[in-house]
């Protein structure tokens, strides 16, 4: 196996336990053997028996090195667009006027339908060349715009190969409890059956990493989603939840009584989901993006997320509607300007925090044993990331252990 050195940066690790802001290591190495990291820390301190090993060596230049970033909250595989619900809110149209009005998630829906494999191919490239293009090595893609067994299949089978040839990985989630297509307009409980007989056809496909669903007055009661979650539960799928975007549902509660990887929105979200979430060890996704393109006035409640403990992640929530971002950099800025986080915690968010939110134990900080997903920034400090509008200082990218 070959055991690759990089040297000469310095290793913003994300690891707690360096004590640093940033698990910050100044002159830092990282050795790589295969698809993983090997040993991180210090340059003094760095074993000579790897020195010895060593079977190429990277003069990083002096730039910044975090882990890869996690795009953890996305629907990219979609047809169509929706500028023109974004003219009807401009003039005072809310998002569940629109949604009521057959616009919306519906709109979507159409448009995917019609599309072909190869156009969704087509259409959803480019976002996830961006989002590769600002250092992100994982991103999860959600269902949800297809709605039918066979639509919902094209979209995921879309999304497993997006990532042929780019350094990323794709995780799927079924979002089949998105909204209620057309055809069964009034008839939520039949729908449900309908995503109740997808789910396991789809898992069988090997298609499904987690399950998803909208808890909301729009979408879901509470009542139906425990019938997914059971659902997942029985398949040992893990469920994450849109929850508490609109109101307070008590989605979160529910989410982490079957112990959700996340809840995600969460404007709306009361000091008892907040508990429960910290007791399930759930996940809080904010989607910045989201509450700027929306126009929201309600804050996520960030100081009760930390009195509770309960890990924050950031995410684009790339979709037509209410995001249509494919910059994670720009979230980092969002997360700290519109919902005070700090640079440290949004970094955080990005990596660590993102990767407990898809599940992922191997990813997020820079540590021995983990995934070799790292990127080189043109940086002297990590709090650069969330400074600057629009900017995009990535260098270079290395994906399980292959420099890019």
């Amino acid at each position: 196996m070959n055991t690759e050195i990089w040297t000469n940066c310095r290793a913003a690790t994300l690891q707690p336990e360096w004590g640093e802001p940033y698990g910050l290591v100044d002159d830092a190495a990282l050795v790589v053997q295969g698809e993983a990291l090997a040993w991180v820390g210090p340059h003094a301190a760095l074993p000579q028996a790897y020195v010895d090993q060593c079977t190429q060596r990277h003069d990083a230049g002096g730039a910044l090195v975090t882990p890869g970033l996690i795009d953890c909250h996305t629907h990219l595989v979609y047809g169509g667009d929706r500028a023109h619900e974004f003219e009807l809110r401009l003039q005072g149209a809310s998002y569940e006027d629109i949604a009521r009005a057959g616009g919306g998630i519906a709109s979507t829906v159409k448009a995917t339908r019609e599309a072909s494999a190869r156009q969704l191919h087509t259409q959803s490239l480019p976002r996830l060349k961006a989002l590769a293009g600002e250092g992100v090595t994982t991103v999860e893609i959600k269902s949800g715009y297809g709605l039918a067994l066979a639509h919902e299949r094209k979209t995921l089978e879309v999304a497993r190969g997006l990532a042929n040839g780019l350094p990323v990985d794709v995780r799927t989630t079924f979002l089949g409890a998105h909204a209620v297509p057309p055809e069964f307009a009034g008839r939520t409980d039949d729908y449900l059956q309908e995503v109740l007989q997808m789910l396991p056809a789809l898992h069988a496909l090997g298609l499904v990493d987690a399950v998803d669903a909208f808890c909301e007055r729009i979408a879901f009661s509470t009542a139906q989603t425990q019938r997914i979650f059971e659902a997942a539960q029985s398949l040992g799928l893990p469920v994450k939840l849109h929850a508490e975007q609109l109101s307070d549902s008590g989605g979160a509660q529910l989410a982490a009584r079957f112990g959700a990887l996340s809840c995600d929105h969460l404007e709306w979200l009361s000091a008892d989901g907040a508990a429960a979430m910290a007791r399930a060890g759930s996940v809080a996704v904010l989607l910045p993006g989201a509450f700027y393109f929306l126009r929201e006035t309600r804050l996520p409640p960030i100081a009760v997320l930390r009195e509770h403990g309960v890990p924050m992640a950031v995410s684009t929530d790339c979709n037509p509607g209410s995001s249509p971002c494919t910059s994670l950099l720009l979230m980092l800025n969002m997360a700290c300007t519109l919902f005070r986080l700090t640079p440290e915690e949004a970094l955080a968010g990005v990596t660590r925090h993102a990767a407990q939110a898809l599940g992922l134990k191997d990813r997020g900080m820079l540590a021995a044993g983990l995934r070799a997903d790292f990127v080189l920034w043109d940086l002297n400090h990590p709090a650069q990331l969330s400074y600057a509008i629009g900017a995009n200082p990535r260098l270079q990218t290395v994906h399980k252990g292959q420099a890019v």
